[in-house]
């Protein structure tokens, strides 16, 4: 019965696996892990939110250069905000000076507020920050919920001058950093950092590894396709994925964008058949080669779900 009702549940589009909590709280403590000469990654874990992680299951890193910290990605409260920067003063004892956001879910930017109290300039493109101003209100309430007292002070601050472009290139402190807007893919105004002289990509949430992506109702899963393999042309040697170890481009390809290629050619062929919702999904729900993600269990029927009420959409214009 409870099966049942999951699926039902799915096929809907409102979906368990962004309103559970996987896991009891762990007591994460944030570390920073060397990518690459004076970069570094937080990998967090690849659970749900709980208290215990502070909201950080996701992944956020930075890079030392010669005038401070770039920080890509804030933490999804104040006091998360405090232990990410006590993970970059085991590295480094230079300040954090400048805060990147690579998009507008929770975790990728309500420590923006902490940061810039401590003087730091917070970074975005326009298109992040009014997803970020759209989310907000509903962000806060959601871990207002699952982080109790632990997100008391926490104030959404998204960037007071952001980008008006879809790839800018910034030059701090002899480092290069290129902000680039690929499309629109788990939420709106996803973007990726990369460092060309590092070659290395921040991906924020255009990639998931060892656990299942998620499409939501405002993520938009052709143009995630399309972006990944935008993407794919920077030919990066090291990914730091939004979520999962860091990796290379062979690992986010066969666990993400072979993904978003599966959904897309499946359900395109569906639609162009006159092949039903619940059949599709049925269809598709045993996907051998991406068993092994975390979360699939929770995620895959969800997946199909919306992506082929996006791509049924898509058909009709």
């Amino acid at each position: 019965m409870k099966k049942a009702l999951v699926s039902l549940l799915a096929l809907l589009g409102l979906g368990l696996a962004g309103i559970t909590q996987a896991d009891e709280p762990q007591n994460y403590e944030p570390r920073a892990t060397p990518v690459v000469d004076n970069v570094y990654a937080i990998v967090g874990p690849i659970t749900g939110r709980t208290a215990g992680n502070d909201a950080l299951n996701n992944n956020l890193g930075f890079v030392v250069t010669d005038t401070g910290v770039v920080l890509i990605d804030s933490g999804a409260s104040r006091l998360g905000a405090k232990q990410i920067d006590a993970a970059i003063d085991a590295v480094t004892d230079q300040p954090v000076t400048h805060v990147i956001n690579t998009g507008s879910q929770d975790h990728r930017w309500l420590g923006n507020a902490w940061f810039a109290e401590q003087g730091a300039e917070i970074i975005a493109l326009k298109r992040t920050v009014e997803t970020q101003r759209r989310f907000a209100d509903q962000h806060v309430a959601r871990l207002e919920e699952v982080l109790g007292e632990r997100f008391a002070g926490t104030e959404p601050m998204p960037s007071a001058d952001p980008i008006d472009a879809d790839r800018k290139r910034l030059e701090i402190g002899g480092t290069t950093f290129e902000l680039i807007w690929f499309g629109d893919a788990h939420f709106p105004g996803d973007i990726v950092v990369w460092l060309p002289e590092r070659e290395t990509v921040f991906t924020g949430d255009m990639v998931y590894v060892d656990r299942m992506l998620g499409i939501h109702p405002w993520s938009d899963v052709l143009s995630w396709q399309g972006a990944f393999h935008e993407m794919e042309t920077l030919e990066a040697k090291h990914v730091v994925p939004g979520h999962g170890q860091v990796t290379d481009m062979a690992q986010a390809r066969a666990e993400a964008g072979d993904y978003l290629d599966f959904l897309v050619a499946e359900i395109r062929t569906a639609v162009d058949n006159f092949e039903g919702l619940q059949a599709t999904v049925d269809r598709l729900t045993d996907a051998p080669r991406f068993k092994h993600l975390e979360h699939f269990d929770n995620w895959h029927r969800t997946n199909i779900s919306r992506a082929y009420t996006q791509i049924e959409a898509a058909a009709m214009q």
